[in-house]
């Protein structure tokens, strides 16, 4: 059976609305899920900015990394007493993150900078790196072993990890007079920023990939 021409307009109208309502919903569906993907952290889920301190959130490939190659400091707590009891390296989307896990009490503050003749503390032995510069991470708020009652991480040589662009290794020294210091050799003196989390008490530099 024919339809009227009058009945047949409203009904195409009607039929083209349900479509494009439904193209809208998908588009508004997809974004809120590439949102959602982008806010992690990139190391485990779940994971809280400590007290009094905020994880910046990572930079997307449309973004540029949220950093610079000027020193980054922060104080610790009156009550700082921490030993690292563990490092991590690894690559990310646009940077590349080291991780300084540490045990004992209070909030840990650091200095990290890049310096042009890395040495160690203490002893003023240089200290070689592969790369074109050196950052140079001090925990400040650092306890020993024994004031602690947490086992300092130590390592037979320095740290590396598969895929890295711009962290060519770490070298993890020791703590002393209340500072734990680390190199991070680096291919060039690019951007980095520090900042602090949680449960586990972590230290978290990230050096952004060149380019």
């Amino acid at each position: 059976m024919r339809v009227p021409l009058r009945l047949a307009v409203p009904v195409l109208a009607v039929s083209l609305a349900l479509v494009s309502g439904c193209a809208q919903k998908g588009g508004s569906d997809t974004a809120s899920s590439s949102g959602t993907a982008s806010s992690s952290e990139g190391e485990t889920a779940g994971e809280t900015p400590a007290a009094g301190s905020s994880a910046p959130a990572s930079a997307t490939p449309a973004e540029p990394f949220p950093g610079d190659v000027e020193p980054d400091t922060e104080t610790p707590s009156g009550d700082a007493q921490l030993t690292v009891s563990a490092v991590r390296v690894a690559a990310q989307d646009g940077f590349d993150r080291v991780v300084f896990e540490l045990g004992g009490t209070g909030t840990p503050g650091w200095d990290v900078r890049y310096v042009t003749d890395p040495t160690e503390p203490g002893r003023g032995e240089p200290v070689q790196l592969e790369g074109g510069a050196a950052l140079q991470v001090g925990i400040t708020g650092a306890g020993y072993p024994y004031d602690t009652g947490v086992e300092e991480f130590s390592s037979p040589g320095t740290l590396t990890a598969a895929g890295t662009a711009a962290v060519t290794e770490v070298d993890f020294l020791a703590t002393y007079e209340g500072t734990t210091t680390a190199f991070v050799g680096t291919r060039t003196e690019a951007p980095f920023r520090v900042y602090l989390l949680q449960d586990p008490l972590r230290v978290v530099v990230e050096v952004a990939h060149a380019g």
